[in-house]
């Protein structure tokens, strides 16, 4: 009994450590992260703060750009996400739209909003989709092509309109993304400085939940009434202008958000388009490019841009949040364990030796070791094992650092381009940076490992993602 009792303290007592000490190298290179992102935003406020000697929206020196808008049942927010597209300014643009089989009224709304005409010629060649059932150009807006195709998912809806488009370059955005009007004029300055090296480029997505829309133009930026919103504000602050511009100082940008990229249109169709069998096609196509470009020496950049911005709703209840991250967590390691080939193989560079590595160690594994140890130290504490001294500091110094890795990139907003500039949304914002600590980072800990199980199940569900539309209102289908 008592070689028992030994084992469990001896057990309790190892994964303690290998919990302390996780904890301690992961935050290490989090703060690493966190200190190049600030070297990185400097140089791009200085770089913002050029003005070209010409006029950038009649520069016949700009390559051509396809917006590509997948869209399934998105009849609540389509019509502003098109009005923002059709505004912006960029000299040579075509937005393709692809109704990906919506079972509400998505393709009505387009007809009926945009004055919609049937193309009457076939395509001339196989496009890698599910059927295309019918294409459209609008008669009041010469630029937006329509493509209406039977239901094959989004990577599948991206492909369709890729393999439809001729322009040098496309930016993949969501449906319910609206992308400020100077946006792409620069998101693309990397492509106009090195076209030859630059593959891919992202931009900073920001929460629209509560911010005044008109004519698809976020005219005011207000943070969200509630507090499941206003926590993703947050998160969007940390990952963009921490997370994004660190990894890119560290020429190993992996993630390019769904909601707001730019790729070079012939590498990804090389690439073969977006996977079908992946729920983050967005993750995916980014590491493929990767890979296929360090395999073939290739020399290339793919890098982050912070100014230019897009704005897009967030969950504003926890089942939708629910949904929409243990997806995104399968999707994850479905992703790293297609391109496990990659991981501490210097084949693949600092994206092989390093950059992956980590990102594993903390996206992947993080969340599940961080679960295990709310429930591992409080045991450990009540049976003696721990010292409840030593778990209460460990405690106080999780939490103080965590609370400063989020206002790490509220300072990095206030800084740089500052859209929350009223001193109450930055106190708001600092006390959301408090607030995560309690509940809701121990709430996604849950979901990480709700993840986990469904990911073993070999769940491929999407989900439903319920919109409001802009401008508030109740969450629907």
């Amino acid at each position: 009994m008592a070689s028992a009792t030994e084992l469990a303290v001896w057990l309790l007592t190892a994964s303690g450590l290998v919990v302390v000490f996780y904890y301690v190298v992961i935050n290490i290179n989090y703060l690493l992260i966190h200190s190049l992102s600030l070297l990185e935003l400097r140089d791009d406020v200085r770089e913002s703060e050029w003005n070209p000697p010409f006029r950038p929206f009649q520069s016949p020196f700009y390559p051509g750009m396809a917006v590509l808008v997948p869209a399934y049942n998105e009849e609540a927010t389509i019509t502003e996400s098109l009005r923002s597209l059709l505004t912006l300014n960029y000299p040579d643009t075509e937005i393709v739209v692809v109704n990906d089989g919506s079972t509400d009224d998505t393709l009505e709304v387009l007809r009926r909003e945009f004055d919609l005409a049937p193309l009457d010629a076939e395509i001339p060649y196989d496009v890698p989709s599910e059927p295309i059932r019918g294409t459209y150009r609008s008669e009041t807006h010469e630029s937006l092509l329509v493509v209406d195709k039977e239901n094959g998912g989004k990577s599948d809806a991206l492909n369709a309109g890729l393999w439809l488009t001729d322009k040098e370059l496309f930016c993949a955005v969501d449906s319910d993304t609206i992308i400020e009007r100077d946006a792409l004029l620069q998101i693309v300055r990397p492509f106009l400085r090195d076209p030859q090296r630059v593959v891919a480029t992202g931009g900073t997505v920001r929460v629209a939940n509560d911010c005044v829309v008109e004519d698809g133009v976020v005219e005011e930026v207000h943070l969200p009434k509630t507090g499941l919103p206003g926590l993703q504000v947050m998160e969007y602050l940390r990952a963009f202008y921490s997370g994004r511009l660190g990894l890119d100082r560290l020429k190993g940008l992996i993630l390019i958000s769904g909601a707001f990229g730019v790729f070079r249109s012939d590498y990804a169709r090389e690439t073969g388009g977006y996977r079908h069998d992946t729920i983050t096609e967005d993750f995916d196509i980014v590491v493929r490019l990767h890979r296929y470009l360090m395999e073939n020496d290739i020399e290339y950049d793919v890098e982050f841009v912070p100014e230019p911005v897009a704005w897009t709703e967030v969950p504003s209840s926890r089942r939708v949040l629910g949904r929409q991250r243990r997806r995104w967590y399968r999707g994850m390691l479905e992703t790293l364990v297609t391109h496990r080939g990659m991981l501490f193989n210097p084949k693949y560079g600092r994206v092989g030796t390093y950059i992956l590595p980590v990102f594993a160690a903390a996206e992947a594994l993080g969340p599940l070791i961080e679960g295990f140890g709310y429930l591992l130290l409080p045991i450990a504490v009540y049976l003696g094992v721990l010292n409840f001294e030593f778990f209460l500091v460990f405690f106080l110094l999780t939490t103080g650092l965590g609370v400063f890795l989020w206002w790490f990139g509220i300072f990095s907003e206030v800084w740089s381009y500052n859209r929350y500039d009223h001193p109450v949304q930055i106190v708001r914002l600092l006390w959301y940076g408090v607030l995560e600590n309690f509940g809701y980072r121990q709430y996604k800990t849950y979901l990480a490992w709700r993840g986990l199980v469904e990911y073993l199940r070999g769940e491929q569900s999407w989900g439903t993602m319920e919109r409001a539309g802009f401008g508030g209102g109740e969450e629907r289908e």
